[in-house]
């Protein structure tokens, strides 16, 4: 099952902040991916206690080819998100089994 911001922001205003009104709740769940984007666009990492450590690594530059006209395309060095699970969350994860 996928969760979307939407759900999110429903299961947030229903649990936690009933006197709180959902555009309010959507603004701050907003707000947080906000910064957390911004703190990887930086260069910094993010480390949530039990959750897990987000941060960026660098992949260097290669050649790989088009499939159809198998030309070679020279693709630059980029820095992609990086996502460690946390011992707490992989535990919790085996103990929901399959």
């Amino acid at each position: 099952m996928t969760i979307t911001k939407a759900d999110l922001v429903e299961k947030v205003t229903r649990l936690v902040a009933p006197n709180i009104t959902k555009r309010d709740v959507a603004r701050i769940v907003q707000m947080l991916i906000d910064e957390v984007c911004q703190t990887l666009r930086d260069g910094n990492r993010i480390e949530i206690r039990g959750f897990g450590v987000m941060n960026t690594k660098l992949r260097k530059p290669k050649v790989a080819r088009n499939p159809k006209t198998k030309e070679p395309v020279n693709i630059p060095p980029r820095r992609v998100p990086v996502f460690k699970a946390s011992r707490l969350l992989k535990k919790s994860l085996m103990k929901k089994g399959i």
